[in-house]
Order: structure tokens, then C-alpha cells, then sequence
């Protein structure tokens, strides 16, 4: 995929790697990146060894029928389908504390002189609480970053924290770089049902909403760090439609080509479309990627989602 393909060459580029590895070990940042696996990043970005350096990703646990399945360690994503095809009791959960405090010792033992720690909103879960508890216990500085959102719209500040630590930035400026991105990003996802979400306790009465739960198709987006409901729709053929119009509106209102994201559960062919009708309007390719499974058990088979993130990360290269 060209995006990814260009993302690992300013990563390798920033290490003064030749483009192609393996080679000569790079020399490490100064600086690590710690994230969860609600950010949804590109596998085959994350894996990389330029990435793996300064990158730790600390599993998500998803719950079905009281087994619990890590995010990225089990295969989730057919469990959880299973799950919510049969109405098996489903529950997310945020990482322990001491997964965050084992990720941060680790690291620091491997020579880092600090961890910016890059998370899901703290509206939809535990995860910055965890993580700031285990930052207490350890000896190395971390600094958390809310980014209060999800997805990809997490994803690409978790990117931007990378580059930026890669480029040789203080931790500080690590953070900075992923509050920005962080902050240009919006999501935009429709939903068949909001079941889902009701079990999980992420939308709210108040909402308006659940008066109407089996007769509409919703568009909802993530504003202030929580799911909110954008449009009511009536049929799912207009809502995907309405999806589509309003990522649109969303791109040409700003000033600059975004990095764009489609993500789904269960319907890959239905994101295809959606993602080659986008994709004149992204800086780079349109990265199609599954929704994580700990957002997917809250969302529902059937979920499409589009992520509008910042510009292309301008570290010099």
C-alpha cells in the first residue's frame, strides 16, 4: 500500500536507514511511544523495526461470554463476530495498570530517558486513568496524552508522536505533536444499530436516541472526547450515503488534503467503496483497516466509520 510504504520511508529516513531494510541497526530515539490498540494502527506499520524501536502498543481486552481475548495477542475479531451474531455477552475493558507499568519498565531498562503515552478518549474508557497510575509507579517520565478520541482520529497522533521522537524531539514536543494531530482529526461513523452502544453505556438517554432504537440508522461522530449522534436516518442505504456526503463536507472545509481513514467489521466490501469514493480527496491513500475489536464490540457488525486526520506528517527527512 503507498501509504504505508511512504509512512515507513520517513520513518526509515528519519533514522538515517537506507530505504530498504534490514541493515545496519538504527540508532534509537531518545524518546518511546506508548499507545493502546483502540488507536488501530497499521500492522504492517507498527511491526516494522524502525517503528518497534520506539513504539510499544499494549493490548485492549475485549470479553466474550466471560473469556477474555488481548487485542493483537488472540484472534478477537473472529470471536467477536461470533459473539455478536449469537448475542453473546460482550464487554470491553481497559488494560491493567501493570501492563502499562511493564510496558514503561521495559523500556525504560532498554536505555529510554522518558515515554509519551498516547490514548482512547478518557470519555470512553479507563485507559488514561490506568495508564497515569502505572506512570506513578515507575522511574522513567511519562507523559499521558488524552487525545480524546478513537480509531485512527488516535492513530495518526500516535503517528505524528513516532515520527516526532524518531526525528530526535524531546518528550515534550513528542506530546505536543500528538495533541495537534490529535485535535485536527474527526470521526464520522453510522451504525445498523444502537443496541451496541446502549449495552456498552456509550451513548446516553438523554441522547435523543434510544426513543427511536429499532427505527433508525444513525450517523454519530466523536466531539469533546464522547460519541455524540449527528443525524437520525431512516433506511441504511441512505445513512451509508449520508456518511459519505458529510466526510465530503468535513474534508473541503479545510485547508489542506487530510489523511484519511475507512474503517469496518464485517463488511470489507462495502469500506472498499466507500474508501475508493474518498479517495480524491485524501493527501495520500486511503487506509482501509478493520475497526478494532474493542470498539467493534461496541459499535456492531455492520459498523462503517471514515476518519479525517491531519496533513502527512512533515518530519524533515
Amino acid at each position: 500500500m503507498a501509504w504505508l510504504e511512504e509512512l515507513v520511508r520517513r520513518s526509515r529516513a528519519l533514522l538515517n536507514q537506507p530505504v530498504r531494510f534490514p541493515g545496519p541497526k538504527p540508532a534509537r530515539p531518545s524518546v518511546a511511544v506508548v499507545t493502546d490498540s483502540a488507536a488501530a494502527l497499521p500492522a504492517a506499520w507498527a511491526k516494522e523495526p524502525v517503528t518497534a524501536l520506539c513504539l510499544q502498543v499494549v493490548p485492549m481486552p475485549v470479553m466474550v461470554s466471560g473469556q477474555i481475548y488481548g487485542e493483537g495477542v488472540d484472534d478477537v475479531p473472529a470471536a467477536l463476530a461470533l459473539g455478536l451474531a449469537e448475542g453473546k455477552d460482550l464487554k470491553t475493558s481497559r488494560p491493567s495498570p501493570g501492563l502499562f507499568r511493564k510496558a514503561y519498565e521495559e523500556l525504560a531498562a532498554q536505555g529510554f530517558d522518558a515515554v509519551v503515552s498516547v490514548h482512547i478518549s478518557s470519555d470512553l474508557s479507563g485507559t488514561v486513568e490506568a495508564a497515569s497510575l502505572a506512570a506513578a509507579h515507575v522511574d522513567i517520565p511519562v507523559e499521558i496524552v488524552d487525545t480524546r478520541t478513537v480509531a485512527m482520529a488516535e492513530g495518526f497522533a500516535v503517528i505524528s508522536a513516532v515520527l516526532a521522537a524518531q526525528a530526535g524531539k524531546p518528550a515534550a514536543e513528542v506530546a505536543a505533536a500528538a495533541r495537534q494531530a490529535a485535535g485536527a482529526g474527526q470521526v464520522l461513523f453510522y451504525v445498523p444499530s444502537l443496541e451496541q452502544l446502549r449495552k456498552g453505556g456509550r451513548i446516553s438517554p438523554a441522547s435523543g436516541y434510544l426513543g427511536t432504537l429499532l427505527s433508525i440508522k444513525p450517523i454519530l461522530g466523536i466531539k469533546d472526547g464522547a460519541v455524540v449522534g449527528l443525524e437520525k436516518i431512516r433506511t441504511a442505504a441512505k445513512a451509508k450515503a449520508r456518511l459519505q456526503q458529510l466526510a465530503v463536507r468535513g474534508i473541503e472545509e479545510l485547508d489542506y488534503a487530510p489523511q484519511l481513514a475507512v474503517h469496518y467489521f464485517g463488511n470489507e466490501s462495502e469500506a472498499r467503496e466507500l474508501a475508493d469514493e474518498l479517495a480524491a480527496h485524501a493527501s495520500n491513500e486511503v487506509l482501509l483497516t478493520p475497526l478494532p475489536s474493542v470498539l467493534a464490540a461496541h459499535a456492531g457488525l455492520g459498523v462503517l466509520a471514515v476518519v479525517i486526520g491531519p496533513a502527512m506528517a512533515a518530519q524533515e527527512s
